[in-house]
C-alpha cells in the first residue's frame, strides 16, 4: 500500500468566535509586535468596523496606521501604494482587516517588503518562502478563507491577469475569525462569499492533491455552508447561520490551502481580471457547469459531496448523486439570484473575443490541472460560452 504524503501550512495562532477581535492586542503581544499598519478599505471604515479594531488597540496603548486604499481584486499598483505606506512608517506588522482583498493585500505588502521586484516575478507555480513582517488576518466577510491559506491573488494592471502567489510568505502569522462582523454584509456579498467558500470545499475534496487531512476540513465545511447560506442570505441577522458560514469558510480555507483549488478557480480569475466581476460571483457563475463537466472523472468523490450536503442520499447511485449535485447547484444559484455573464451586463462582443485569451490564462494558472478531468483550451472556451446565457 502506498501512503500519500500531505504537506500542511497554516497560521501559528488561530482564534475563532464571536468577539474574538477583542483579543487582537493580546495576540500581538504573543508575537512581540506593537506597531501595526491596518490594511483595509473605505467601506469598513465607514461602517465603523475599523474603529472597533482600533479601540482595542487604543485600550492597550498601542499605536497604529491605517491604509484604506484597498480596491476589490487588489492590483499591483494598489499593492505598491500600500507598500509605500508601510515603508513610510515605523510599522512592525500588518493587519489585514476585511474580505479577501484587504487580507490578500496585507499578505502581499508583507511579502514584498522583504523581496524586491514585481509580484509577477513570483506568480505560481513559483513559491515565495522568505517571510516579511508578521501578518495578522481578521476576516469580515467569511468567504475567501484567505486568513488560513498560503495564497494571495493580485491583478497585474499591465498584462490584465490575476496572479496566484503562494508560499510561506503569504501564510498569516495569526488569524482572528470573528463572525460578528458579517451581519452587516449585503445579500449579494453574503451569497457570493458563501458560494466562494463552498467552491473551495468542493474543489479541495475533488482535487488531485487532496489527502485525508484536507478531506476532513472539506467534508465538514460543505454542509455548514450549504445548509446555512440561504438563511443568511434571506435573514442577515441570523447569528446561527452567520457563525456557521464563517466556520465553514475557515474550514474550506484550510482544505484548499493545502489541497489546492481546481478548474472553477482557474476559469474564474480571468473573468475577474478582464471584466471586474467579483471573485465569488464568477465562481458561482461557473460552479454548476464545471461540476457537470467533471463528475464522470471522479463520480465517487462528487457523489460524496452531494450526500454530505443532503443533495443526494445513500440509496442513490454515484451517477444519480452526481446528477442531483449539478441540479442542486443550479437551484442554489437560482435561489441566490446569481446572474449569468449576459444578465450581469457584460458586453457580448468583448466577452466572446476574450475567450481564447481567458482560456490560455486559466490553463497557465495551473489550477485546472488539479481538476479530476483536465480540460483543453477548447473545452474551457466551450464552458465560458455555455454559461453566457
Amino acid at each position: 500500500m502506498t501512503l500519500s504524503i500531505g504537506r500542511v501550512q497554516s497560521p501559528g495562532i488561530i482564534r475563532i468566535g464571536g468577539g474574538v477581535v477583542r483579543e487582537t492586542a493580546e495576540v500581538m503581544a504573543q508575537l512581540g509586535v506593537a506597531r501595526p499598519l491596518i490594511v483595509t478599505d473605505k467601506t469598513l471604515v465607514a461602517l465603523g468596523h475599523v474603529q472597533t479594531l482600533t479601540d482595542v488597540l487604543a485600550q492597550a496603548d498601542l499605536k497604529w496606521g491605517v491604509f484604506d486604499g484597498t480596491v476589490e481584486d487588489p492590483t499591483d499598483t494598489c499593492m505598491e501604494e500600500g507598500l509605500a505606506a508601510f515603508q513610510a512608517g515605523d510599522f512592525d506588522c500588518v493587519i489585514g482587516f476585511g474580505g479577501g482583498s484587504p487580507m490578500d493585500l496585507a499578505k502581499a505588502i508583507s511579502a514584498m517588503s522583504a523581496t524586491p521586484g514585481h509580484v509577477r516575478e513570483h506568480k505560481a507555480p513559483a513559491q515565495l518562502d522568505l517571510c516579511g513582517v508578521p501578518i495578522i488576518a481578521i476576516p469580515t466577510t467569511g468567504g475567501t478563507g484567505s486568513e488560513l491559506t498560503r495564497w494571495c491573488v493580485i491583478t497585474d494592471t499591465k498584462l490584465v491577469e490575476k496572479y496566484n502567489l503562494s508560499g510561506l510568505a503569504f501564510v498569516a502569522t495569526a488569524a482572528l475569525i470573528d463572525w460578528q462582523f458579517t451581519v452587516t454584509k449585503p445579500a449579494r456579498i453574503t451569497a457570493d462569499t458563501a458560494v466562494d467558500s463552498l467552491t473551495h470545499a468542493i474543489e479541495a475534496y475533488v482535487s488531485k492533491k487532496a489527502f485525508a487531512y484536507t478531506d476532513a476540513f472539506a467534508l465538514s465545511a460543505m454542509p455548514l455552508i450549504a445548509h446555512n447560506v440561504r438563511r443568511a442570505y434571506m435573514t442577515p441577522d441570523d447569528a446561527t447561520a452567520r457563525e456557521a458560514l464563517m466556520l465553514g469558510a475557515a474550514q474550506a480555507g484550510m482544505a484548499f490551502s493545502n489541497a489546492s483549488v481546481a478548474m472553477v478557480h482557474g476559469m474564474s480569475r480571468p473573468i475577474g481580471a478582464h471584466f471586474h466581476v467579483a471573485h465569488g460571483l464568477s465562481n458561482a457563475m461557473l460552479l454548476p457547469a464545471v461540476t457537470g463537466f467533471s463528475t464522470a472523472a471522479a463520480p465517487t468523490r462528487y457523489a460524496t459531496c452531494a450526500r454530505v450536503m443532503g443533495m443526494a442520499t445513500d440509496s442513490d447511485s454515484d451517477a444519480n448523486a452526481c446528477t442531483k449535485l449539478v441540479e442542486a447547484l443550479h437551484r442554489l444559484n437560482d435561489d441566490l439570484a446569481v446572474p449569468s455573464p449576459r444578465a450581469y451586463g457584460l458586453d457580448r462582443g468583448r466577452y466572446f473575443d476574450a475567450l481564447p485569451l481567458m482560456a490560455d490564462q486559466a490553463l497557465a494558472s495551473g489550477s485546472p490541472q488539479n481538476n479530476p478531468r483536465v480540460p483543453t483550451a477548447q473545452e474551457i472556451v466551450a464552458i465560458y460560452s455555455e454559461i453566457w446565457d
